[in-house]
């Protein structure tokens, strides 16, 4: 049993998901047109499959245009630069998602870098991650964006608050860094050459845990009453369910981090939801400054 309160970001993402839709009504209205979205896939990876067939349910249930391209795994570097290239010069394309983790022969850097700024709705390009870090307007990175709305939603006021960010990705704990810093927390970022991990981790009152890493961050990393956010998603061994069976399990050792957190998120329920939810908002923010738009802000 814990005392800690379950962060439902299944719940919050579907707000968000119908205030998206909503919005896009305006924008249809004053356009004539619906936003688009144009995802592709390199490759059969099975988890990369899952993830793009959510995508493009969700984009065509909150009234956009769902575009989807499929390669094979072979595929070449300059074929697909050919055509994100295509994407970028094409009116009806919005947002431009190449789904990650890309084949060995392919630069993945060169790719992302590839997509027009005003159409990376991963925020991932050079352009949108300085403009991130200068605190200037940009696309964001969905997962980071998702977890600081969720925190917005659980604490109000951000600022003064410590928040340890646990992993320095350029998807995440990079973003997530500077979205905290924009809200005026004071940020550490730990990472695998920290030294002291724990004692790092006690001081936060907001946590973050972005490592990849099963189960990594337990009771013994966690601060009495601190918000706990949970970006890891892993599949672990879960032999009790059957021979070749599989569990999902966070970087957070849920059970042990909730008998000491004041909130935390749940795996699976939490975070992820809040990623689609917010690469559908970052489509439908791209397409109202193209057409020089206004929405309403979250």
């Amino acid at each position: 049993m814990t005392d800690a309160k379950i962060i439902d970001g299944k719940a919050f993402s579907e707000k968000l998901v119908t205030q998206v839709a909503a919005e896009v009504e305006v924008f249809a209205k004053a356009t004539g047109q619906v936003p688009g979205l144009a995802v592709v896939l390199v490759g059969e990876n099975p988890a990369s499959q899952v993830y793009v067939r959510n995508k493009s349910e969700r984009t065509t249930a909150a009234g956009m245009r769902s575009i989807e391209h499929r390669l094979d795994c072979d595929t070449d570097e300059a074929s697909l630069l050919a055509l994100i290239e295509t994407l970028n010069q094409d009116d009806m394309v919005d947002g431009i998602l190449v789904q990650l983790p890309l084949p060995d022969q392919i630069n993945a850097d060169a790719v992302i870098n590839a997509i027009r700024p005003d159409k990376d709705v991963d925020g991932f390009h050079v352009v949108n991650a300085g403009l991130l870090a200068t605190g200037q307007e940009s696309l964001v990175p969905c997962t980071p964006f998702g977890c600081l709305l969720l925190l917005r939603d659980q604490l109000g006021d951000l600022s003064g608050l410590h928040a340890v960010v646990v992993g320095r990705s350029n998807i995440v704990g990079k973003p997530m860094a500077q979205l905290l810093l924009g809200e005026s927390c004071t940020v550490t970022i730990a990472h695998s050459r920290t030294k002291d991990v724990e004692s790092l981790c006690q001081q936060a009152d907001i946590l973050v845990a972005a490592v990849g890493r099963p189960e990594m961050i337990t009771d013994v990393h966690v601060k009495k009453g601190a918000t706990v956010i949970d970006v890891g998603i892993n599949r672990v061994p879960a032999p009790e369910r059957g021979e070749g069976k599989f569990r999902l399990t966070g970087d957070v050792d849920f059970d042990a981090a909730a008998k000491k957190a004041g909130a935390i998120t749940p795996v699976p329920g939490g975070v992820g939801p809040m990623t689609i939810a917010c690469l559908l908002r970052n489509t439908l923010v791209a397409a109202a400054r193209r057409h020089g738009v206004t929405i309403g802000k979250i």
